[in-house]
């Protein structure tokens, strides 16, 4: 028998980790690993984390950010630089699809291709703040 590892998180290089933990920390509704949440505003406490770590409600999945100084974004769809990763995530019908667009694009995503239209697969492609690429599309 194998023994299979157990993916614990995916992590997402960043030139600002609270910036992109946030954003998807509001776009997902997931939550900080306890010890990541941000500093108190009154305590005083510089935000300088280089490491962040979200969890969704049941604690199955995670999404991690890292710091770097530098980060070439994709330029999908050319392709000068691949997009390397992406993020696949799903909704039940097209009313939802365009809900999750206005909430992402409020977050500060920018939408990189609208296929809201296509017959078998309705799907936008975002940017997230630091370009990575992510999916929403219905499944």
């Amino acid at each position: 028998m194998v023994d299979y590892p157990q993916l614990v998180q995916t992590v997402l290089d960043t030139t600002d980790v609270r910036v992109l933990a946030e954003f998807y920390r509001e776009l997902l509704g997931w939550h900080y690993r306890p010890g990541d949440e941000p500093p108190e505003v009154s305590s005083g406490t510089s935000d300088d984390a280089d490491w962040l770590v979200l969890r969704d409600p049941e604690r199955r999945r995670g999404l991690a950010f890292q710091q770097v100084e530098e980060l070439q974004v994709t330029t999908w769809p050319e392709h000068d630089v691949p997009m390397q990763l992406h993020l696949d995530m799903t909704v039940p019908d097209v009313t939802r699809l365009e809900s999750v667009r206005q909430h992402a694009e409020a977050l500060g995503a920018t939408l990189a291709l609208d296929r809201r239209d296509d017959p078998d697969e309705p799907l936008y492609v975002f940017r997230d703040p630091a370009g990575h690429p992510f999916c929403v599309f219905v499944a």
